[in-house]
């Protein structure tokens, strides 16, 4: 048995339903370490920023409540991760980095090598002009040709 209940109401907010019939709307999903543990630590805020729901681990929820948990924390996040990169304008910044993304081929302003920052051994956060941020969860399993290009800039 879930612990709570998670819908959409016909306004499309999401509704936090407790075993008590209490109900919070509308609700957040928020995770506590979006990069380096992204299934565990998840919080359901109300309206105020306040937690209502705190949960451990993504895997102790049933998968249809898992969906309905993941696509409210992915309408929320935009943190496209690198694949690939297949191009650069140039190996001195300001350049263009053309890369394939979880969510398609992309083209972006890199100002500076300052830009790129390491989280840990093999993952990058590169923040484009605009302040987008990309992933590289894994510069280790990219390509040969995506980490020489990387390894100019690191």
């Amino acid at each position: 048995m879930n612990p709570f209940d998670l819908q959409r109401d016909a306004f499309g907010r999401w509704v936090l339903q407790m075993p008590d019939g209490t109900r919070h709307v509308p609700v957040t999903a928020l995770r506590a370490y979006p990069v380096s543990a992204p299934d565990a630590g998840v919080a359901l805020m109300d309206a105020e920023g306040h937690e209502i729901v705190w949960i451990e681990s993504l895997t102790q929820l049933d998968p249809p409540l898992r969906l309905q948990v993941l696509q409210a924390l992915n309408e929320r996040e935009f943190l496209p991760e690198i694949l690939q990169l297949t191009d650069v304008s140039s190996f001195a910044t300001p350049c263009t980095w053309t890369v394939v993304t979880d969510r398609g081929v992309t083209q972006f302003l890199l100002k500076g090598e300052e830009d790129i920052r390491r989280l840990t051994g093999t993952v990058l956060l590169v923040n484009d002009a605009n302040g987008v941020q990309f992933m590289i969860r894994d510069l280790a399993a990219m390509d040969k040709n995506s980490r020489k290009l990387l390894d100019r800039f690191l």
